[in-house]
């Protein structure tokens, strides 16, 4: 047995359910001492200390002149990929792309009856670096990571747009990979990955420039490099190990519920699957179609060693408990397999994701869907969001005062910066006044 279903009435039970919530939310932070020092290390010491860092973890025999992916490289890949991934490619393209163009921000502007102008001025970044994990030593090209993080850039007006991913031991990066980037018009591809490669982005070296942005998922050593690096770049979140939590009632498909626990166990032992149900026979049932699934799966130990250590099944009393629980926890991936799963919309507060009935499993968001699968966890959707076009964008004030506008207001200006102790801000209000003597 994987995971014992608990009742939510039991003693056991409401142990579980006050656990959950410090159990999502718990950051890894036992690499930070090591990123920091990796931060430092390239800092100072910019390419050489790379190709060090490469040539241990990821490539050994990795020159300078091939950390930049070169114009045969990309040319090459195309020959390399079938005629069915392009499909597929074009597709989740056209389809990302159209539910981020709804995202794309405005200027605007508000004229006062006095004359004064107001409003917003809305500007892409510069430059943003584009993290794409390898995928076991670039034996499974993470293609759609460079699509999620590449064509919101890309909607925003992002002028640069740079790519790094780890090589593999032969300091080739995936064709897929490749074919995928140039397909939304990436062609500055670096062969870096890890924290090297956040601090190569953030601070730059001899043959990377710095960016403005770094967005893109990773492990803990990548999530912490971000944390560290945030302010002197922007950052899309920091994001923790996938979760998924299920709310299912007794309609609900128990090999459905299943396979969809298996979806996110595969990811990382430390991946987070748990099922809400009002079924004690679903509850049992998923037990059972859990254990049977699984001897399918190509990464049946990683899975299953999610969910021994950190799976959880629970049977609420009602639907309200369970989304009062799933509320609570604000969980990356939130799946409803309820009878009229649109009518508990309204109840959500906060999820990364939100997916409705019994064909809409999570893998749908992580491909083709349009929405982004670059999502927050450990309960941070609470405050954050997907990254999207406005990851990549940022706003100007713009304050035009008429003459008009200027002297009607120049007397409350006064008092309020004099009650704050700010006679320059004053002074600078009242030696226009004087020139209108």
């Amino acid at each position: 047995m994987i995971i014992t279903p608990y009742t939510t009435q039991s003693e056991e039970g409401k142990k579980r359910r006050s656990r959950l919530v410090e159990r999502f939310q718990l950051a890894d932070s036992s690499c930070r001492e090591v990123v920091g020092e990796i931060l430092e290390t390239i800092r100072e010491r910019g390419d050489g200390a790379l190709l060090e860092y490469c040539r241990k973890y990821d490539s050994a025999d990795m020159t300078p002149d091939q950390l930049q992916v070169t114009e045969a490289e990309l040319l090459a890949a195309y020959s390399q990929v079938d005629a069915d991934l392009m499909q597929s490619l074009q597709l989740a393209k056209e389809r990302i792309t159209t539910f981020h163009e709804r995202e794309m921000e405005q200027s605007w502007i508000i004229t006062r009856e006095d004359g004064s102008i107001t409003g917003r001025l809305v500007r892409p970044v510069a430059s943003a670096g584009l993290y794409v994990p390898g995928g076991q030593g670039g034996k499974t090209p993470l293609v759609s990571s460079v699509l999620m993080n590449g064509i919101p850039a890309a909607i925003a007006g992002v002028g640069r747009r740079v790519m790094v991913t780890p090589p593999n031991a032969e300091g080739k990066v995936h064709p897929a990979l490749l074919v995928a980037a140039q397909e939304i018009g990436i062609r500055e591809i670096y062969k870096i990955g890890s924290a090297w490669a956040i601090a190569a982005l953030a601070y730059g070296t001899q043959t990377i420039h710095a960016v403005d942005v770094i967005v893109g998922p990773g492990n803990q050593y990548v999530t912490e490099a971000k944390r560290q690096v945030a302010g002197r770049v922007g950052i899309d979140m920091i994001a923790g190990p996938s979760e998924v939590l299920i709310v299912a009632d007794h309609t609900a498909k128990p090999a459905f519920i299943a396979a969809d626990m298996l979806a996110q166990a595969e990811h990382d032992p430390q991946a987070l699957a748990i099922l809400l149900t009002t079924s004690s026979d679903v509850a049992d049932r998923t037990v059972g179609e859990l254990e049977s699934q699984l001897r399918l799966l190509s990464r049946e130990d990683i899975a299953r060693r999610s969910l021994t250590d950190r799976g959880t099944i629970l049977v609420c009393a009602s639907l309200d408990e369970a989304m009062e629980i799933a509320n609570d926890i604000a969980v990356e991936h939130l799946e409803l397999m309820v009878t009229d799963p649109f009518s508990w919309l309204p109840v959500i507060r906060h999820a990364g994701a939100i997916f409705l009935g019994d064909y809409s499993p999570e893998a749908c968001g992580d491909y083709v869907a349009g929405p982004n699968h670059v999502l927050p966890t450990m309960g941070t959707a609470r405050i954050s969001s997907a990254l999207g076009v406005e990851t990549f964008l940022k706003k100007s004030s713009v304050i035009s005062c008429s003459r008009r506008a200027f002297l009607a207001d120049a007397g409350h200006i006064q008092t309020l910066a004099n009650l704050e102790g700010l006679t320059a801000h004053a002074r600078s209000v009242s030696v226009r006044l004087d020139e209108q003597k």
